[in-house]
């Protein structure tokens, strides 16, 4: 048996013992990894040097794309390597660190996506006093709040994770899934994770009846907007929002809250890509690859790179 004192490491899921497939699952994660550090680097980029995305909207969609990056960072470098080098293992204080930053990143995604239905509700529905209200440091307060929060959330549930007692080392996923921890134990502890559980599910339900309150009074002003064109425009910042928030919350609350001992393996593999992977992934498509003034700040960039490059070769010349 077994205990805490005792377990140095874990044995993650493997997902082939045929070593081609173990390479061709390397490099497929390798190819998730590019895109989905690419793109929210370019997101990171265009906000920080273009002054005309010095809006709350993109502040928040630049703190979006770096928790993004982290989450992303968590997971899948550990699984590439393991597949590269035909190893399963990941140390005790690697398990740790991956409960810890999954949990406090995607507090902190959570509540930055909450930050932005506010955000959106406040330019939508009373936009004469939009500047009075997320000003410059209000939105700065809110930003450090969700990631000073997050880490404080991380904290607790890796108190409650590794205070249980282990009958086994073998987690049947690809990473340290907190549900997968919860079946090695052998002791009443995992009651207290339960109750983490819960709180974690109360919280994730307070932020989303709170983005869908948001919306409603937005929807409603949204179609009073005379124009087909004004339409169009108010919902195209809405609706990439709402997309997002509903893969986050809906992934995680099937991971999370159902029985974990009536799914199989493959489920379980599926609906952890599907929150850990797909919205670090596809954000940058959501939020960046359909809005134009992202895109126009992109081109810019690019235009001033090439610029750059030709005066210097100028000058050397």
């Amino acid at each position: 048996m077994l205990n805490i004192t005792s377990t140095t490491e874990f044995l993650l899921l493997e997902f082939s013992d045929i070593r081609e497939l173990q390479i061709l699952h390397f490099f497929i994660f390798l190819a998730v990894y590019f895109t989905a550090v690419t793109g929210n680097l370019l997101i990171v980029i265009a906000v920080a040097l273009d002054h005309h995305l010095h809006t709350p909207m993109y502040f928040f969609l630049m703190n979006l794309a770096l928790l993004d990056l982290g989450m992303v960072s968590i997971t899948v470098p550990k699984a590439m390597a393991n597949s590269f080098l035909n190893t399963r293992s990941i140390s005790y204080s690697a398990c740790v660190a991956q409960v810890f930053f999954l949990f406090s990143l995607g507090w902190s995604n959570l509540a930055i996506l909450t930050i932005m239905a506010h955000d959106r509700y406040v330019a939508i529905c009373n936009p004469l006093q939009y500047e009075t209200i997320m000003h410059r440091r209000a939105c700065i307060q809110m930003a450090i709040s969700a990631w000073i929060t997050g880490i404080f959330y991380g904290i607790l549930n890796i108190g409650g994770t590794f205070a249980i007692t282990f009958c086994s080392n073998m987690i049947n996923q690809f990473f340290c899934e907190v549900p997968q921890i919860l079946k090695l134990s052998c002791s009443d502890m995992y009651l207290v994770e339960v109750g983490i559980i819960i709180f974690d599910f109360s919280l994730g339900l307070g932020c989303f009846i709170f983005i869908i309150v948001s919306y409603l009074p937005i929807f409603a002003a949204v179609l009073r907007i005379p124009s087909v064109h004004g339409q169009k425009k108010a919902l195209s910042t809405c609706l990439p929002h709402i997309t997002v928030v509903s893969l986050l919350i809906f992934s995680s609350l099937f991971t999370y809250m159902r029985p974990h001992s009536h799914t199989s393996s493959n489920q379980d593999l599926i609906f952890a890509i599907i929150y850990v992977i797909l919205p670090p992934l596809l954000n940058p498509f959501i939020y960046g690859m359909r809005n134009k003034e992202i895109k126009t700040a992109l081109l810019k960039l690019s235009d001033l790179g090439h610029f750059s490059k030709t005066i210097s070769r100028k000058a050397f010349v």
